[in-house]
């Protein structure tokens, strides 16, 4: 393919193809384009912005953190380690042949979200204008690597520029913090950058790290973890340290949803066998089942929104995980059951004033069956918009479609980026913005919804649901 190819963004892009109900949707989304970014959940490092770190080249900016676009690279036969992944800083000649093999491999990307998000970068941040080819992949490097030399593509400014007004990174219970404290403290720095508290480890005896974990533990918070009391207080401590630097929620990924609340005893018991080495695998997962819903138990004191997104197998090829480590991109989605899984934990909170749940799920199947209903029955429970392997055009559009009949639009979270990569936290946030103008001038356009209500409606959704969904 010619370099030469040009590379442009459509402005109706997203946007219903007929006519009248294009127009409607250019008006609703004409009305939340230029709002400023909410970002309850991601995985962009604050140390970035703590120290406002230079990016050093295209690829590390662009490809080694984005797990979308090398599982892609990955299946049509590039190694990840030719992708920069675990392997630290690259050369330049290294750099610039992992971002040939993004171009040689433009096409794989055809009817992709990763795609859209990526013209959008490359257009919209960087000023490429042609398309990715094997021909205009170092023009592209080159324009790339010419604009992050200069202050204006920094981390911090870049912040500013893409109207961030929330950013929640996601953070190990036993981390200091350090990164955002050093943020808080700056008086140069303006922004909002916030921890998540994430516990999964620690509530999964079956890991093989589980005590060494529950031991740094201990020495992080200064209280003994060798019993389930002590473990319960260490937490707890973890949880307020959090609060006190700026957390609002807690995020939880486990294989399934269930909350089986165990008698105390019993629970006890099975801790002591798992900190003697001795635990089950039944119960393992019925102890880690408990302590979700002791998650939820502690939430109802010190207010921190729950996020739950079950049933991925983790790690699912074994010797990338042992090569590469976790987060890599071999992860893959499984099937999910929530009324029942929830009941327990529900019937607890459920309807404590304090309490907050967000459901994620990448098995739709249970969107309109059970998330939507208890959606739309429990004052505590939102529905988590489609999120990693499905925050694309269509599964967005089914999303609108399955939840707004039971649970309306106050009953969802606001868009989740979910991601490590910085730079495309603006594209994924306006193709969402799209997608519900769409959605809702489809209401309009058969006289469902009065088109002021709708504008309502879109703003709530880019403002109003996540601040109050995050309580932020």
């Amino acid at each position: 393919m010619s370099a030469k190819v040009a590379l442009d963004l459509h402005p109706d892009r997203l946007l219903p193809a007929e006519p009248g109900q294009r127009a409607i949707a250019r008006r609703l989304y004409d009305t939340v384009r230029d709002l400023p970014i909410i970002s309850p959940h991601g995985h962009v490092p604050p140390r970035w912005l703590a120290e406002d770190i230079p990016f050093t080249d295209p690829t590390s900016l662009l490809i080694t953190p984005d797990h979308y676009i090398n599982r892609m690279l990955h299946a049509h036969g590039a190694p990840l380690s030719d992708l920069g992944v675990g392997r630290g800083p690259l050369s330049e000649a290294d750099a610039r042949k992992a971002f040939r093999l993004l171009c040689e491999h433009w096409s794989a990307y055809r009817g992709t979200p990763v795609r859209y998000w990526l013209e959008d970068e490359l257009v919209s941040i960087f000023g490429v204008d042609v398309r990715p080819s094997v021909e205009s992949a170092d023009h592209i490097y080159d324009t790339i690597a010419a604009r992050i030399a200069s202050p204006e593509f920094r981390p911090r400014a870049l912040f500013h520029e893409f109207k961030i007004d929330t950013l929640a990174t996601t953070d190990d219970p036993c981390d200091d913090l350090s990164a955002h404290r050093q943020l808080r403290e700056d008086p140069t720095w303006d922004g909002r950058v916030i921890p998540t508290f994430r516990p999964d480890k620690y509530l999964e005896p079956a890991l093989p790290t589980w005590n060494a974990d529950l031991d740094r533990l201990a020495d992080v918070s200064g209280v003994d973890t060798g019993d389930l009391a002590g473990f319960i207080a260490a937490l707890e401590d973890r949880r307020r340290y959090f609060t006190e630097n700026g957390a609002v929620s807690s995020d939880h990924s486990h294989t399934d949803a269930r909350t089986d609340i165990l008698p105390e005893s019993e629970a006890a018991r099975i801790f002591a066998a798992a900190r003697s080495g001795e635990v089950s695998v039944d119960e393992a997962t019925a102890l880690r089942r408990h302590l979700v819903s002791e998650m939820a138990r502690m939430a109802c004191d010190d207010g921190l929104v729950m996020t739950l997104h079950p049933a991925v197998r983790r790690n699912h090829h074994t010797a990338t995980h042992e090569k590469y480590g976790a987060d890599v991109g071999c992860d893959i989605p499984i099937s999910v059951e929530f009324t029942d899984a929830l009941r327990p934990l529900l019937n607890a909170y459920g309807t404590h004033p304090n309490f907050q749940l967000v459901l994620f799920t990448i098995d739709e199947t249970v969107y309109s069956r059970e998330i939507a209903p208890l959606a739309g029955f429990y004052p505590s429970v939102y529905a988590g918009v489609p999120w990693w392997f499905i925050d694309a055009p269509e599964a967005i559009r089914r999303f609108r479609g399955a939840i707004t009949e039971s649970a309306g639009f106050s009953r969802t979270s606001g868009f989740i980026d979910d991601t490590r990569a910085f730079c495309s936290i603006p594209a994924r946030h306006d193709m969402s913005r799209r997608l519900d103008a769409g959605f809702l001038s489809q209401l309009v356009a058969e006289h469902r919804l009065p088109e002021d209500e709708a504008v309502e409606a879109i703003g709530d959704l880019v403002a109003t649901n996540p601040r109050k969904a995050f309580k932020l």
